[in-house]
């Protein structure tokens, strides 16, 4: 005989979508990239474009595999978005002088001037959100966290 035990009450609070840390995630992170695309709009960058060049003002001259680790692109989803933004005249896709096997993205001089007018785009955001500088930098620290503990580790793939 099996035996079943009664629901517990608190089963059904567990179910709210309200409680839900993955809705919440979700729908914020659609609401972010919906406040995005007009602060985007005149520097002519789709939001994952963006991510890239934040990427390279950041760090120039990495090659494609280190800017698909730090936004944790694969390459099939970050190529067409690399071929786009030379297309623009953004950045050069370079081979490695001493790895060919290796592409080297560097920023052009207009992917250089862009980052001046990227500039009041952080500050848009916090303007949005309502948020200042030291409460973004808490909730990116916490959301980073909650990133590194959900992401597989050798041995919880395992």
């Amino acid at each position: 005989m099996v035996s079943r035990s009664a629901p517990r009450s608190d089963d059904a609070a567990w179910l709210a979508l309200d409680r839900q840390l993955c809705f919440a995630i979700y729908s914020t992170s659609l609401a972010m990239t919906k406040l995005y695309k007009p602060l985007l709009a005149p520097l002519k960058l789709t939001y994952p474009q963006y991510l890239v060049m934040l990427v390279l003002w950041q760090d120039d001259g990495l090659t494609v595999t280190q800017v698909g680790e730090r936004l944790a692109l694969d390459s099939g989803t970050l190529t067409p978005l690399l071929k786009r933004l030379q297309a623009s005249g953004l950045l050069q896709r370079l081979r490695d002088a001493a790895d060919e096997r290796r592409v080297r993205l560097q920023l052009t001089p207009a992917g250089r001037a862009l980052k001046q007018r990227a500039q009041q785009v952080p500050r848009a955001v916090a303007a949005a959100t309502g948020c200042g500088l030291d409460e973004i930098t808490t909730l990116t620290a916490r959301l980073q966290a909650l990133r590194e503990r959900l992401a597989p580790t050798p041995t919880r793939a395992a």
